[in-house]
């Protein structure tokens, strides 16, 4: 049977790797995952609301009964495999790839409408 003890410890655990990973904090798990948002695939969300909703049920005796283990500790492996499969250099690169490619292609479209404009007003 799982305790509140060890649902909150879980938690505590995603919500570090979701600090280190996305950069995304949150005074607690459901917080947390409303701002990772669709950074994370729609898979993983599920299983994260399963374990917000199973961290909610943990507090009440009656209803922390109706817990599934097997499940709860699928949805906490999922998530936290998903969280620790992210590459924070990767994803930093690629941010900076996207900027330089939109960069690039703004001062494309400015010189090709500066060139443009000369040849309409006859310097070229």
């Amino acid at each position: 049977m799982l305790t509140e003890k060890d649902i909150n410890a879980k938690s505590q655990a995603l919500l570090r790797l979701l600090q280190a990973k996305l950069g995304v904090r949150g005074r607690d798990l459901e917080q947390a995952m409303r701002r990772a948002g669709r950074r994370l695939p729609r898979r993983v969300r599920g299983q994260a609301a399963r374990l917000v909703a199973a961290q909610k049920m943990a507090g009440h005796p009656k209803l922390a009964r109706q817990l599934d283990p097997r499940e709860f500790s699928q949805a906490y492996a999922d998530v936290s495999a998903h969280l620790a499969a992210i590459d924070v250099a990767d994803r930093r690169k690629g941010r900076l790839i996207g900027l330089a490619a939109v960069v690039a292609a703004n001062l494309l479209i400015v010189i090709t409408a500066f060139l443009f404009w000369l040849s309409w007003r006859g310097y070229l």
